[in-house]
């Protein structure tokens, strides 16, 4: 997939970023990542209520290959190939997959909080001895 395609795919939903990214592009709205164009496909960000949805189209997880192993990224599904044709259910989709990034967004933040109250208090720790 090329930008311009991806530009001309988004178009119904609104601006998007589109970054270069790995062997694709990552796509955000608002500052927050929500899908993934690689060579592999179109990615769109899941999450626990989404992921029914995904499935019910047979869909798989963003998936790729270490030397050792399969890696499986289950918060990344790969976009079913019918969304492409029908423009309003595609935007339903990709405003889906924005929500469910900022969900995951904020679940995230507290842990960043925590582990600065932790650095800081090993800093003082420190300091005292």
């Amino acid at each position: 997939m090329d930008r311009d395609f991806l530009i001309d795919l988004f178009s119904d939903f609104g601006p998007v970023t589109i970054r270069p990214m790995f062997s694709g592009f990552g796509i955000s709205a608002d500052g927050t990542n929500f899908a993934l164009a690689l060579r592999a496909g179109l990615y769109f960000r899941a999450d626990e209520e989404t992921i029914p949805r995904f499935e019910a189209e047979r869909s798989s997880p963003f998936s790729y290959q270490t030397r050792a192993r399969t890696v499986t990224v289950n918060s990344y599904w790969q976009v079913p190939e019918r969304l492409y044709d029908d423009p309003a259910e595609f935007t339903e989709w990709v405003r889906a997959a924005l929500v469910a990034a900022q969900r995951a967004a904020l679940r995230k933040r507290p842990k960043a909080k925590k582990v600065a109250a932790k650095a800081k208090m090993a800093i003082k720790k420190k300091a005292k001895s």
